[in-house]
C-alpha cells in the first residue's frame, strides 16, 4: 500500500470515527435555532481567493440572514466540525469522505473549478520525470491539488517520495520563492508572482485534459432540511455575486473596501485582487450555474484516475449532492 493511500485510508478511518461519535443518539448535534447564525467552515486561510465567498456572506447578512464564517488548519478538521454538528457548512470537495464514510453530507453549491499550476524550481527540477523519487507540496490531504498531483504522477509513470501539506496558494508560493520548497501546485494570481519575482528560475509543469470541482459548499442533510429558507437565500447571493465578479470583476475592489474585508492583506497583495479575478473569469474558474448533475460524474471520473476515490459505475448525484438548495434559488431569481 502507497504512502499516499495508508495516510489517506488513517485520515478516512480517522474522519468515520467522527462520524460514528457525531451520529451517536446521546451526542447528536441538534439543529441551531433559526436566529443562530449559519456557521461555515473553511479548511484554508483567509486570502484573496476566498474574497467572493467574504462578500456574498456579507451581501447574506444584508438580508436578515447571519452567518459566522471560521478558518480551520485544514479541510480535514473542517469536515470533522460539520459532520459534529460544530459548524454548519464546510467548503471543499468531500466526494472521498463521502464515498467512504457514508456521512450523511451533501454538495449543495460548486464554488470553483479546478485551475491550478504545477510549479517548480528549474534550478533543481525542469520536467514531471525530474519529481521521480522527490517531495512535493499540495494545498491539504483530499484537496484538489493533491488530486491533481496524483494524476500527474499516475500519468507520467512517477512515485513522489512524500506529499506535504501547506494550506494557502500563497503560502506556497512563498516557500517557493524562499527556496523551502522546489515543487508545489499554485493558482493563476501566484503563479504570476512566481513569475515576477523569480523571472526564468520557475517552471510551469503541463497539465491538460482536466475539468473537475475544487471547492463546493456541504454540509448534513438535516441541516439543509431544517434551515433551507436561509441556505436559499445563500445560494441566492452567491449566484449573484459569482454573476456580478463574472461581469464586472473590478467590482472585487470596491466590495472589499466597502465590507472591509481582508483588512490586514499586504498592501501589495490586496492590489492584485483585480488582476485575479479578471484571470479567474477569463479561465471560467467561478462556475455561473453553481453546479449541475453531469459535473458529480465528471468529479468522480477525475478523483478516480488520481486514486482518491473508487472508479465510479454508474452514478447516482444524489449520494453526493443535494440540488434542491440551487432549484429553489434558480427559481427565486426567475430561472425556471
Amino acid at each position: 500500500m502507497s504512502g499516499f493511500m495508508s495516510g489517506f485510508m488513517r485520515t478516512t478511518a480517522a474522519l468515520t470515527l467522527a462520524v460514528a461519535a457525531a451520529l451517536m443518539p446521546a451526542t447528536v448535534a441538534q439543529p441551531a435555532a433559526a436566529q443562530e447564525p449559519i456557521h461555515i467552515a473553511f479548511g484554508d486561510v483567509a486570502s484573496l481567493e476566498s474574497l467572493n465567498l467574504l462578500i456574498a456572506i456579507e451581501r447574506t447578512k444584508e438580508r436578515g440572514v447571519p452567518v459566522k464564517l471560521t478558518f480551520f488548519n485544514s479541510e480535514d478538521v473542517a469536515a470533522q466540525a460539520v459532520v459534529s454538528g460544530q459548524a454548519d457548512i464546510g467548503v471543499g470537495a468531500p466526494y472521498a469522505f463521502i464515498q467512504n464514510s457514508d456521512a450523511p453530507i451533501r454538495m449543495f453549491f460548486r464554488m470553483s473549478t479546478l485551475l491550478f499550476f504545477p510549479v517548480v524550481n528549474g534550478e533543481v527540477y525542469q520536467s514531471w520525470e525530474d519529481l521521480d523519487g522527490q517531495e512535493v507540496t499540495v494545498h491539504s490531504r483530499g484537496s484538489g491539488t493533491e488530486a491533481l498531483m496524483r494524476l500527474m504522477e499516475s500519468k507520467h509513470g512517477i512515485k513522489y517520495s512524500n506529499i506535504s501539506y501547506i494550506p494557502g496558494s500563497e503560502v506556497r508560493a512563498g516557500a517557493m520563492l524562499q527556496g523551502r520548497i522546489n515543487a508545489t501546485i499554485v493558482d493563476a494570481a501566484n503563479w504570476r508572482l512566481l513569475q515576477e519575482k523569480g523571472g526564468d528560475k520557475f517552471i510551469r509543469l503541463p497539465v491538460e485534459g482536466v475539468n473537475a470541482t475544487d471547492e463546493a459548499l456541504y454540509a448534513n442533510q438535516q441541516f439543509l432540511d431544517d434551515r433551507a429558507d436561509e441556505v436559499t437565500v445563500l445560494v441566492e447571493e452567491l449566484l449573484k455575486t459569482w454573476r456580478d465578479i463574472d461581469e464586472n470583476p473590478e467590482l472585487v475592489a470596491e466590495l472589499r473596501e466597502r465590507y472591509d474585508l481582508l483588512p490586514d492583506l499586504p498592501g501589495d497583495v490586496a492590489d492584485e485582487a483585480v488582476a485575479y479575478y479578471s484571470e479567474a473569469v477569463e479561465a471560467g474558474v467561478y462556475p455561473l450555474d453553481g453546479g449541475k448533475p453531469e459535473h458529480v460524474a465528471q468529479d468522480l471520473e477525475f478523483l478516480a484516475a488520481a486514486g482518491q476515490v473508487e472508479a465510479p459505475g454508474e452514478v447516482d448525484p444524489g449520494e453526493y449532492w443535494n440540488f434542491e438548495p440551487l432549484e429553489r434559488a434558480r427559481k427565486t431569481l426567475g430561472e425556471d
